[in-house]
């Protein structure tokens, strides 16, 4: 069952349930678009079409953003979880790994994807990395050579939002995995470039404030998360 919020379907699911589903996808015919939409991907989507179509047609969409959560109990249908995009990656990752199952890294800088290879290897014992490619690329031919030279069952493309989930639903097919996650900076983290907030913000869903705290500059981004709310106060005004 999907709820509506804002015009983003989500999927209800707990963590494990969003692992399952995604393993579950794993093994049948793809491609298969996993989406992890925040507020501020929900608010992109209001306002492009193509990418709204996208997430509308994706076989698993889930909330990664708090604001997504509080929207939910806002309109009066909530959802079971936050789901993290980096969290389901990481549960997929630890199900796969020793499977023989194959994991392709697409994005981030130059030698991000590379390092981000080798910290997941030792993370994850049997874990098999099959290829990386940088974000940097301007002909989109080579990438999808790359992958489907590699046999990738699994692609991670972490190009940022609109563009990854657009490239998929574009070079999905062609690029022959069946399984791609959207998911944004995660390489940076992966690779150890970025850190994520400590487990008590995580658990308190105060990731955004942490890093507010590390960025102050993010504070534009971060003031839209008020008027997200109040799209969903307005929305259940309306009745929507």
């Amino acid at each position: 069952m999907r709820v509506d919020v804002l015009g983003v379907a989500f999927d209800n699911v707990t963590p494990e349930e969003a692992a399952d589903r995604a393993l579950a996808l794993l093994e049948e015919d793809g491609p298969h678009l996993v989406a992890t939409p925040n507020p501020e991907i929900v608010q992109r989507a209001n306002k492009d079409r193509a990418f709204a179509e996208i997430l509308a047609g994706a076989d698993l969409v889930v909330p990664d953003g708090v604001g997504v959560i509080y929207a939910a109990k806002i309109l009066g249908r909530p959802l079971k979880s936050r789901v993290p995009g980096i969290d389901l990656a990481a549960a997929l990752m630890g199900r796969v790994a020793g499977t023989g199952k194959r994991l392709f890294l697409l994005g981030a800088a130059p030698g991000v994807a590379e390092q981000a290879a080798v910290n997941l290897r030792a993370a994850y014992p049997g874990l098999v990395v099959c290829g990386t490619h940088d974000g940097y690329f301007e002909e989109d031919g080579p990438v999808i050579d790359a992958i489907r030279r590699a046999e990738a069952d699994i692609v991670f493309v972490c190009l940022g939002a609109p563009k990854q989930e657009k490239w998929i639903a574009a070079h999905g097919e062609s690029a022959g995995a069946r399984l791609y996650l959207g998911l944004g900076g995660s390489l940076d983290v992966f690779a150890g470039k970025a850190e994520r907030a400590p487990e008590r913000f995580q658990r308190l869903g105060l990731e955004w404030l942490y890093r507010l705290l590390k960025e102050p500059s993010r504070i534009g981004r971060m003031a839209k998360l008020p008027l997200f709310l109040v799209s969903a106060a307005g929305a259940r005004l309306r009745g929507r």
